[in-house]
């Protein structure tokens, strides 16, 4: 595929005219962390121009290591006090390279990390995972692409007012389900519309934003792209939403769930393959795929996302909260199935001819999408190199199927089925699947250490 133009990208020619003419002077040079959050630097652009968008700069390795809190966590072996935390080196990824449109006179370049001296790819890096799976993709002639429906709240609150009240009691942006209605999502348009403008001047094209079914909730929709571009638009999406609620005095959150009595906030993927060679969707071996007729690469993908969707779901879930998301009849899934065109199911066939793709709804908007998208392609992979057909589809409304295999229901239980997974350290290497045990684990320890506050307020007087 030729990719077109899209406005906001920039080459490094024209980043160098635009600071000449002083309308740039800032570039945020970026990468993933393991929470999906962009860490990095703010360098000048004229020191970026003269040295880093050659050279690269310099960050501490615990940056892959570190919880929310950047806390350095011990017994990683990829960073830890015994090796002192050295450093590695971050160099710009020059696709990436666009302007930051929401932020005063600044650009934005996202970086691919590797090991100094040496020069090695730090395979722990969320970016570098999902390069080696579409790597993969390559060399059987592939090519994914790929779309993330990222949902999130707005509230009439400041991130700091919000901390000022323990984030209980806040104030949603609006005060009843606005699912699709225009008229109450005019309430969040000032805040949706400065992120539309953002995202679009800043080289992430937007198809559309709506009303979700929470009350202040939202959906934002980047345009469909091969798989990495995706992954990128949406760390970016999700970084500047925040910061322009941020501007504007107000506050949003990708957590998956963050009330028990509301809906969650969903990552919804939607994934097809086309040929490298063609550009066109891929074919060969047409068979039915419910009412459909689909490729034989297209239905070995599914069974493969079908049969390791278990081992998977920390990537697609990763926080202890993001388990209390998959409740029957909330539109998020409880069951590993698939159907087409059908909410219930975990997995949605839609579309058909060269419109045809899977979605996965296991994924919340807490989900760090380089790790959704690699875990996918992975499970996809192993599913076309071994011709695994996906099981029969689910018919009805699937909350009622006891008998279908069951999304994990906690972080506790998806460590296990991760832990377990020879399929994922096959796909990942011993090493990375180590480090993101580690990781997953101490998100659950740190949360088995507190005392909540649904504990004090059953349990001090009445006990």
């Amino acid at each position: 595929m030729v990719p077109r133009h899209v406005p906001g990208m920039l080459s490094l020619e024209e980043l160098d005219e635009i600071v000449r003419r002083d309308e740039i002077d800032t570039v945020l040079v970026a990468f993933p962390d393991l929470y999906g959050r962009l860490v990095g630097k703010r360098l000048t652009a004229r020191y970026f121009l003269e040295h880093g968008a050659k050279h690269g700069t310099h960050v501490c390795n615990y940056l892959l290591t570190c919880d929310v809190e950047m806390d350095p966590v011990p017994g990683y072996r990829f960073a830890n006090w015994e090796a002192g935390y050295g450093d590695l080196l971050a160099v710009p990824d020059l696709r990436t390279l666009r302007v930051a449109a929401w932020l005063p006179k600044s650009a934005l370049v996202l970086c691919d990390l590797v090991r100094d001296p040496g020069q090695a790819p730090a395979e722990e890096a969320p970016r570098r995972m999902l390069q080696r799976q579409l790597e993969r993709c390559h060399q059987l002639g592939l090519l994914p692409l790929g779309g993330s429906e990222l949902e999130l709240y707005v509230f009439n609150e400041s991130f700091d007012s919000v901390r000022a009240k323990h984030y209980t009691g806040l104030e949603t942006a609006a005060a009843y389900v606005e699912d699709y209605h225009l008229f109450q999502g005019t309430r969040e348009e000032p805040l949706m519309s400065a992120i539309r403008r953002g995202l679009e001047g800043s080289g992430v094209p937007v198809e559309s934003t709506k009303g979700e079914w929470g009350p202040g909730q939202q959906e934002i929709n980047v345009e469909y792209s091969e798989a990495l571009t995706q992954a990128d638009r949406n760390a970016i999406q999700k970084h500047a939403a925040k910061e322009i609620a941020l501007q504007q005095n107000r506050a949003v959150t990708f957590m998956a769930k963050w009330h028990e009595g509301l809906a969650g906030s969903s990552m919804h993927v939607h994934l097809s393959l086309r040929d490298t060679r063609t550009g066109l969707p891929v074919d060969g071996g047409e068979a039915p795929l419910g009412p459909v007729e689909a490729p034989e690469a297209v239905r070995w993908l599914l069974g493969g996302m079908l049969a390791h969707a278990a081992a998977l779901t920390p990537f697609f879930a990763p926080n202890v909260s993001s388990y209390k998301r998959f409740q029957a009849g909330t539109f998020a899934p409880v069951n590993i199935a698939w159907s087409y065109d059908n909410r219930t199911a975990g997995f949605r066939v839609v579309g058909s001819g060269t419109s045809l793709r899977i979605e996965c709804r296991i994924p919340g908007a807490d989900a760090n999408p380089y790790l959704v998208y690699a875990a996918l392609l992975a499970a996809g992979l192993d599913g076309i190199e071994n011709r695994i057909e996906p099981s029969p589809p689910i018919q009805g409304d699937s909350y009622g199927h006891a008998d279908l295999p069951r999304v994990p229901g906690t972080l506790r239980d998806a460590i296990v089925a991760l832990e377990r997974s020879d399929f994922a350290r096959r796909a990942f290497g011993d090493d990375v699947v180590a480090h993101y045990l580690h990781f997953f684990r101490t998100e659950q320890r740190k949360f088995d250490e507190v005392v909540t506050d649904w504990e004090k307020a059953r349990f001090f007087e009445r006990i």
